[in-house]
């Protein structure tokens, strides 16, 4: 998954490798079901595991299955450890399955970093001693608190995307020794076959395979696939500044710039077919003044402070009809005033005396003198001295 190869796997092609183990219940019954099937897997064993429980390490050498190294103890930021600590996991490793083995051997150099990191140090540290660094193609997520029917999901549905690879599951979960039998079927119904990985050896030469086959996603003739290149490490001897290039070094005429006759036209030039956009009309900046340079505004006409005769004459005309008509509005006032007095006095005294109040709301402030006298002179009436 972290690597840019894989094994040369053809289409429907699967290997099963199992990580962690040996423990002796759950790595039993892993290879109960294996032998059932006939299918043979590769065992990354952890090298503490392998010393606690020697006879599960040869029982599977003794099933004909292949055995790697998976570190001393499974730590888990291995990738991030110096190359003078490394090196003793992945030695007692080697040293401890090796030991489990006995004189019988049957150790594969094969290993597999704990959770699927990468370190370049320990990559050519396991190159220097001719080991092949293993990773996977799918997982199943069988170390994780999922049902065994969820493990079997995610086998075929990773599969099924993949089409090919390198399976993980973990020979140490009871999840895995459930979900196991259906994958297995279910991988043959599909038509998928098991391939088992095996050391070359001189009776057993390598696989002829060509580069291709290696990548995980070679070229097609039919899916293009492009990358970007990958940008060189230069180191500069020196840093001196190249001379600028001369004029006469292009070929102009002696140096000479030739005239053109016809203004330069962006839009007759054409980038691969393609007509150059034009010249964006975007304001041209104007030069800048020089420090201390006063700005100078032109003047006014006279034109600009003169008023036509025609206008004068219109100016007059308005405010003269603004004087009348504001004589005009209090001599209206004044005339309404007097109607009212003369209406009053021409009514009777009972009518008055019924409605003073209405009587002085309507009247005018100037003459609320007059009403009084008014109510004055019925009552003198009504009201006769002597009486």
């Amino acid at each position: 998954m972290q690597y840019a190869e894989t094994l040369p796997l053809r289409d429907h092609e699967v290997v099963l490798t199992f990580d962690d183990g040996p423990l002796p219940h759950n790595s039993d019954r892993i290879l109960e079901i294996l032998a059932s099937q006939c299918v043979k897997a590769t065992f990354f064993t952890v090298g503490r595991m392998a010393r606690s429980f020697p006879e599960g390490v040869r029982k599977l050498r003794d099933a004909g299955h292949s055995i790697g190294s998976h570190t001393q103890n499974h730590p888990l930021g291995f990738d991030k450890f110096p190359i003078e600590r490394a090196k003793p996991e992945i030695d007692d490793a080697i040293a401890s399955v090796t030991a489990a083995l006995g004189d019988g051997g049957g150790l594969a150099p094969f290993f597999r970093m704990p959770g699927l990191r990468r370190s370049g140090p320990v990559e050519d540290y396991l190159a220097s001693l001719g080991i092949q660094t293993w990773s996977a193609d799918f997982l199943a997520d069988d170390w994780r608190s999922i049902s065994a029917s969820r493990v079997y999901e995610l086998a075929m549905k990773r599969l099924e995307a993949k089409g090919k690879g390198i399976l993980l599951l973990h020979d140490i979960q009871s999840r895995t020794v459930a979900a196991l039998p259906r994958i297995l079927h279910e991988m043959k119904a599909r038509g998928y076959r098991i391939v088992h990985v095996v050391p070359a050896t001189p009776q057993q030469p390598n696989t002829p395979t060509e580069p291709p086959q290696w990548q995980l996603h070679p070229p097609s003739e039919t899916v293009a696939i492009s990358r970007w290149p990958k940008i060189p490490s230069f180191v500069f001897a020196d840093a001196g500044t190249l001379p600028a290039p001369a004029l006469q070094d292009s070929g102009w005429h002696d140096g000479q710039l030739v005239p053109i006759a016809e203004p330069f036209d962006r839009t007759k030039r054409r980038a691969r077919g393609v007509p150059l956009p034009r010249q964006a009309p975007w304001p041209r900046q104007s030069p800048l003044l020089p420090d201390g340079a006063a700005i100078m505004l032109p003047v006014p006409a006279q034109s600009v402070f003169e008023i036509q005769e025609k206008s004068r004459a219109a100016t007059q005309d308005t405010a003269l009809f603004s004087r009348h008509a504001e004589q005009a509005v209090p001599a209206r006032r004044q005339a309404d005033r007097l109607s009212a007095i003369s209406a009053r006095a021409d009514a009777s005294p009972r009518a008055i005396a019924r409605k003073p109040e209405l009587a002085n709301t309507r009247q005018p402030r100037g003459s609320q003198s007059a009403g009084r006298g008014t109510r004055l002179a019925a009552r003198a009436s009504r009201n006769p001295p002597g009486r």
